[in-house]
């Protein structure tokens, strides 16, 4: 039996979303510990600056690549991964990330595309943004308050995931990632320098992939 076919499914509502709430600590772990955490690319390496390629095989490998995300986020404290932040060309994110009232949310979702909201729904929040790839930086950005992607799952089941205020942020930001968008590339000019300079003067606290 392949490890896709051994992994605990998560399910979805009636109305198609994932049901990403229950068992998280046993569903990350599982993955974690079947995973081997890789370095983080940062900015300025290609990789993240063009669209990654569509996910058509939904198989062991992808598997694979699921579970050595889950353990780099878990290595580099993050709360969501694209697969192009440890250099990988393809459409799939994973997360681990507290909704605004502290619900823990975990799944992997593969070729996200974000929902267009409706006028009504579109409450800006101007948090502080931070990135894996932007090690060190912070800065405010205004997305709105709530987020839904439409996709895939891991065993290629079409399926969707949403949420509010942190965790919508979470996924606006991680299907960013997958079109080649860093959110320093939504920032001014001046605060993209800005991020950019804090990254410079910073230490990051896991292995990175240095652009030589």
């Amino acid at each position: 039996m392949s490890q896709q076919e051994t992994d605990e499914q998560t399910g979805v509502d009636d109305e198609g979303y994932l049901v990403d709430t229950e068992d998280c600590e046993a569903r990350e772990e599982a993955h974690r510990e079947r995973g081997t955490s890789r370095p983080i690319t940062v900015v300025g390496n290609p990789v993240l600056h063009k669209e990654c390629r569509d996910v058509t095989e939904f198989d062991d490998e992808l598997a694979r690549l699921i579970d050595d995300m889950f353990a780099s986020q878990r290595t580099a404290q993050g709360v969501g991964l694209a697969a192009n932040q440890i250099g990988v060309d393809r459409k799939v994110f994973v997360y681990d990330c507290p909704d605004d009232d502290g619900v823990r949310h975990v799944g992997a979702i593969c070729n996200p595309v974000l929902e267009e909201l409706a006028p009504e729904q579109r409450n800006l929040d101007d948090s502080n943004e931070g990135c894996l790839s932007v090690p060190t930086a912070y800065a405010a950005l205004a997305r709105p308050d709530y987020a839904s992607v439409r996709g895939q799952d891991a065993q290629g089941n079409a399926v969707r995931v949403r949420g509010s205020g942190y965790f919508a942020r979470c996924l606006q930001h991680e299907t960013d990632h997958l079109y080649g968008y860093l959110y320093i590339d939504r920032l001014s000019k001046r605060d993209r320098k800005d991020a950019l300079q804090q990254m410079a003067e910073g230490e990051p606290r896991y292995e990175v992939v240095p652009n030589d």
